[in-house]
């Protein structure tokens, strides 16, 4: 789905009112944003029709479980994008870690072409944390990474 600027810029600002507001908590206040991608085994491109679907319903279910919210997903063939808040009491580490055990375990079930592969998902990840000055970019990234 490929956004006029007009339209991307009101899709930003709306993300930014929307999740990019500060938490408040009893003793504290914060704004945990990260952006996270990973990657089949081989980087085959198997993350597509009911795979896709599946995959997109399993990372919402686990956000949902943790209190996590979704900003933004983009599942290519190859590789899967998340944009997502947290909270101070989230390791980064932890969130690839139970997307892709999650994931592998269900999808894996569920699609029997899926446990010819060794594993499912390479074991590397990449994390960036982005606050508020770097949101718009990583928006802007995923929605050109949408559109190829």
């Amino acid at each position: 789905m490929a956004l006029s600027p007009c339209k991307l810029r009101c899709y930003v600002a709306t993300c930014y009112t929307v999740y990019m507001d500060y938490q408040h908590e009893h003793h504290s206040v914060h704004l945990v944003v990260y952006h996270v991608i990973w990657c089949p085994k081989r980087r085959r491109k198997i993350l597509n029709g009911p795979i896709h679907d599946r995959l997109a319903a399993i990372i919402h279910e686990v956000a949902e479980e943790r209190n996590w919210q979704v900003i933004r997903l983009a599942i290519q063939p190859d590789h899967v994008h998340l944009f997502l808040r947290a909270n101070p009491y989230t390791l980064p580490t932890d969130i690839p870690r139970l997307m892709k055990g999650r994931s592998s375990r269900l999808l894996r079930e569920e699609f029997p072409a899926l446990k010819k592969m060794p594993s499912l998902w390479t074991r590397s990840y990449f994390i960036s944390t982005a606050g508020t000055v770097s949101s718009e970019t990583i928006q802007r990234y995923i929605e050109t990474q949408s559109r190829q």
